[in-house]
């Protein structure tokens, strides 16, 4: 399994996936806007999508990986299969039980997520009815998930890695079509992201059973190792989800906060996913199954290789897109967002969170690269036990931090806490000797931050010669923000030749393997 070619393969149609979600979230902005009605719905949109990046991206998939993979490399294939219907059995009947439970109890699981709508009954109500359409997505993609897991043990990435652009498609579908006939565009958006579980898990079963996993749902049975795997789940999600938690953490603090915060925040963190989801995603996803590979096979000097090579591969994306993000946040804003209901004002307050969640980029995906190392040896106690601890620090940083800058000090206290849970997981593996960073890894690092300084640089010049364009009309602002973007490329490109950030050799390396 070529680790290079599986996050080419999972980034790449992340990447569509991205793509499709900037248009969606365009055409939100434009009829939506930092309104009322959007913060309802991106409260209701908040609980599915929180357990799709917990599960598809987090604590399922880290879980059932290694022990399934493990028993396809030891066993072979009839065991693995047993216990995926094992677990899939177990797990149909508690989420159907869970997702009943929720929609009886919504009005008071909201007074808990959003206590600011409590003083507006009709936002309150709407939120409550919204959330109700959009939660059974929690049973759809927790089965996805697991059928995800199959697919990725076997080195099968890109039915998985496309469900995302499914999600897409049904939400601007949706929205699109049925707006017009339904009591707001909210309600089209929330039975899109119903419609979208269903073809989802429909998808990825075609895709198991085209890969010899036509999986039978039998009686539920709670055998040994789907025991083992439930214990893992909740530890294993705390741990490699500690953004998403923390952003949870950011929805129920900024409901208190004036009328649009928490859209604000939405639109700012939807920016900062397309380099979250294209390398952190990709990276985690491709890197748990072939470390729990090499270390069951006793290879543990491969699988330090493979540590390294991730970490470098990660930072080397991640440090330019940060710098990137937090310089031209402006322009970035006004060019994707600025139009329609969404207004220049909404579009300053969004991009100012948005230039603080930069800052905290290189942390968010260095928890998606350094988690792997712990679930694939079966640690999932450590990593939750320092989650929690960075998501105290959260909520004490973001109650400090609102009174005086609001939304944006909630941004500041979710960057701050990623930056302590991916320092204590690094120094954590170091400490146990299951990580070395070696001297190629450093050496780069370096030579990174060196040809971001450059980009930086030129893209805080650019930005002041572009002002007048960021101010103007639409068409304006998106030719100065594709001067921009396109002008940063080419220098941090250039700057990283220079440097040794990145060499031709590796290229034409790593594209000959992929």
């Amino acid at each position: 399994m070529n680790l290079l070619r599986s996050i080419l393969t999972v980034g790449g149609l992340t990447m569509v996936s991205r793509v499709l979600g900037f248009i969606r979230d365009i055409l939100i902005a434009a009829i939506v806007g930092a309104t009322g009605v959007g913060d309802a719905f991106f409260v209701a949109f908040k609980l599915p999508n929180l357990f799709r990046r917990l599960f598809a991206e987090g604590g399922f998939a880290s879980a059932f990986v290694p022990i399934f993979a493990g028993k396809l490399e030891a066993d072979g294939e009839a065991p693995a299969r047993k216990f995926a219907e094992e677990s899939l059995a177990v797990l149909f009947v508690l989420l159907a039980v869970v997702t009943a439970l929720a929609e009886i109890a919504m009005p008071w699981l909201m007074r808990g997520l959003a206590p600011g709508f409590l003083d507006e009954p009709e936002k309150f109500g709407l939120t409550v009815w919204l959330t109700r359409i959009t939660f059974p997505y929690l049973l759809f993609i927790s089965l996805v998930s697991l059928l995800a897991g199959v697919l990725n043990s076997v080195g099968k990435f890109a039915a998985a890695a496309a469900t995302p652009v499914l999600l897409n498609l049904s939400l601007i579908g949706f929205l699109l079509a049925a707006a017009p006939v339904l009591p707001s565009p909210a309600h089209a958006l929330a039975w899109g992201v119903f419609a979208a579980g269903a073809v989802q898990l429909a998808w990825l079963y075609w895709a198991a059973a085209r890969a010899g996993f036509a999986l039978r749902l039998n009686w539920p049975r709670l055998t040994g190792d789907v025991r083992l795997l439930f214990r893992r789940i909740v530890p294993v999600a705390l741990g490699a989800g500690v953004y998403q938690i923390n952003l949870v953490i950011d929805m129920i603090i900024a409901s208190l906060l004036p009328s649009g915060s928490i859209s604000y925040l939405f639109f700012a963190d939807r920016v900062t996913q397309l380099p979250l989801g294209v390398i952190g995603v990709a990276v985690g996803t491709a890197l748990l199954p072939m470390l729990s590979r090499q270390l069951r096979a006793g290879e543990d000097a491969a699988a330090m290789r493979s540590q390294n090579r991730a970490l470098e591969f990660s930072l080397l994306l991640t440090i330019p897109a940060a710098i990137a993000l937090a310089i031209i946040a402006g322009p970035i804003v006004a060019a994707l967002f600025q139009r329609g209901a969404f207004t220049a004002g909404q579009a300053s307050a969004t991009a100012a969170a948005l230039a603080v969640y930069a800052w905290g980029l290189p942390a968010y995906v260095l928890v998606k690269a350094l988690a792997p190392g712990f679930f694939a040896r079966g640690d999932t106690r450590t990593p939750v036990i320092i989650s929690v601890a960075a998501m105290a620090v959260n909520v004490g940083l973001s109650l400090a931090l609102i009174g005086p800058f609001l939304h944006v000090g909630i941004a500041a206290a979710t960057a701050v806490s990623s930056w302590l849970n991916a320092g204590a997981l690094g120094f954590v593996l170091w400490r146990r000797g299951h990580f070395e960073p070696d001297a190629r890894l450093k050496a780069r690092l370096a030579r990174t931050i060196a040809a971001g300084a450059v980009m930086g640089a030129g893209l805080y010049w650019g930005s002041g010669a572009l002002a007048g364009l960021a101010a103007g009309p639409e068409l304006d602002r998106n030719l100065g923000l594709a001067v921009l973007v396109g002008g940063g490329l080419a220098v941090f490109g250039l700057a990283a030749m220079v440097t040794g950030a990145a060499r031709p050799a590796d290229l034409r390396s790593f594209l000959k393997r992929a």
